[in-house]
């Protein structure tokens, strides 16, 4: 699955991409994700909300990107 992370934080600048695999796998393993956070080492609020508010986005954007593809063709066809 392809998910947009931030690279840094928003807010800090605090590189945060580099453990959201961690992250993620640790949180489908069932673990706390506020005890994965502390030994991953996110003290700060900010860098906290940039981990555990990523979606993934990808799945919002692919019915826009296909709408648009069949509009095309369809103005294709017509042209022809």
């Amino acid at each position: 699955m392809f998910v947009l992370i931030p690279v840094r934080c928003l807010t800090c600048g605090r590189l945060i991409a580099d453990k959201y695999d961690d992250y993620q796998t640790r949180i489908k393993a069932g673990e706390d994700p506020t005890k994965i956070l502390d030994s991953l080492g996110f003290e700060r609020y900010c860098c906290r909300r940039m981990l555990l508010t990523t979606v993934e986005t990808i799945q919002q954007v692919i019915p826009f990107y296909e709408a648009i593809q069949r509009r095309k063709q369809e103005v294709q066809s017509e042209l022809e």
